[in-house]
C-alpha cells in the first residue's frame, strides 16, 4: 500500500480508504471534503427538481391536453391587442383627381336598425344659456348627436310559481265531499329540479356554441353570487338532451332516411371517456341534412 503523508500541515491526522490505496490527510482538508460533498449533493438536488420543472412545462406547452383553445396562454391576455386593427385608421378624405372621397374601411361594424334606442337629452341650465359676450339669453339652434352600444349582462331572477286551489264553501258545510280546483301550471323543464328552459339553454348554449367550458362558467356564476356547481349543469344538460332533444333528433332521423339525396359533413373532434380509445384519439361528428 502506498501512503500520502500530510502530517506535516496539522498535528491531527485522517486517514481516507479507496479502492487502491489509503491517503492520509489533514483536518482542513477533511472538513473542506465534507462540506464539499454537502454542497454537491444540494446541488444535485436543485439540478433534479429544476429538471422536473422543466419536462413539466414542456409537457404542458407541447404535450397532449384534454382541453385545446386556438389561442395560447399569452395571447389569452392580449386577445384585444391582437384583434384590434392597429393598422386601420378611421375614415378621412383622400384627394383623388380634383375630387375627395372616403376611405373604404378594412372592417365593416354594422348595428341592426331594430334594436332599441335609448335617447339621453343633455341641457343647459337658464344660467349656463346666458350669452357670455352681451348677457342675453341663447336659443336652441340646433342639436349633436353621438351614438354608443350598451351591453347589458345576463339578467338572473327567480321565477316563483304561486296556484291557485279553490274550493267550494257550500259544499264544505252541506256536502260529504269537498271538491279542489287548482290553476293550471305549465309542467317544469325537469321535474323536481330548479332549472328554467331559459337557464338550460343559455348553459347549453355557451357550452357548444361559445366553447365555454362548464367550470368556466361555475366560475362566472360564482362570480355573479350564484352558487351553480358544474356537476349541477352537466345533469341539466344530460337530463335536457335525452327528454328534450332526442325526441326531436330520432323524428329528424326518420324523415332523413325516406329522403333520395343526402348532403354529409363531418367534424373532428376529442372525446373524452370515449370507450376502446384514448383521450387523444380523433373522433368525428357527421351533420347530416336533404336538399330540400
Amino acid at each position: 500500500m502506498k501512503f500520502l503523508d500530510f502530517t506535516w500541515f496539522s498535528r491531527y491526522n485522517y486517514s481516507m480508504k479507496t479502492d487502491e490505496s489509503m491517503i492520509t490527510i489533514s483536518k482542513t482538508e477533511y472538513d473542506r471534503f465534507v462540506r464539499l460533498e454537502a454542497e454537491n449533493a444540494e446541488l444535485t438536488q436543485k439540478v433534479d427538481w429544476l429538471m422536473a420543472q422543466f419536462k413539466l412545462a414542456q409537457h404542458r406547452r407541447f404535450g397532449a391536453s384534454s382541453e385545446k383553445s386556438e389561442y395560447d396562454q399569452m395571447n389569452l391576455f392580449n386577445e384585444a391587442e391582437t384583434t384590434a386593427g392597429t393598422n386601420v385608421a378611421d375614415p378621412e378624405l383622400v384627394e383623388i383627381e380634383k375630387h375627395f372621397r372616403k376611405r373604404k374601411r378594412l372592417i365593416n361594424d354594422r348595428l341592426p336598425e331594430n334594436l332599441p334606442v335609448e335617447t339621453v337629452d343633455h341641457h343647459l341650465t337658464e344660467e349656463e344659456q346666458i350669452c357670455p359676450e352681451c348677457g342675453e339669453h341663447m336659443h336652441v339652434m340646433g342639436h349633436e348627436t353621438r351614438r354608443e352600444l350598451v351591453i347589458i349582462p345576463a339578467q338572473v331572477k327567480i321565477r316563483e310559481h304561486v296556484s291557485d286551489v279553490c274550493a267550494c264553501r257550500n259544499c264544505e258545510k252541506n256536502a260529504c265531499g269537498v271538491p279542489i280546483v287548482k290553476a293550471p301550471v305549465d309542467e317544469p323543464v325537469m321535474k323536481g329540479r330548479f332549472a328554467s328552459p331559459e337557464s338550460v339553454a343559455h348553459i347549453m348554449c355557451q357550452k357548444f356554441v361559445m366553447g365555454a367550458p362548464l367550470y368556466r362558467q361555475e366560475q362566472d356564476w360564482n362570480r355573479q353570487g350564484i352558487m351553480l356547481s358544474r356537476q349541477t349543469m352537466s345533469n341539466w344538460m344530460l337530463r335536457a338532451a335525452e327528454d328534450w332533444l332526442e325526441p326531436i333528433y330520432n323524428a329528424l332521423h326518420e324523415i332523413i332516411l325516406t329522403q333520395d339525396i343526402l348532403h354529409a359533413d363531418e367534424t373532428t373532434l376529442q372525446v373524452l371517456h370515449e370507450p376502446n380509445k384514448s383521450a387523444q384519439s380523433k373522433s368525428y361528428m357527421w351533420l347530416y341534412r336533404t336538399i330540400l
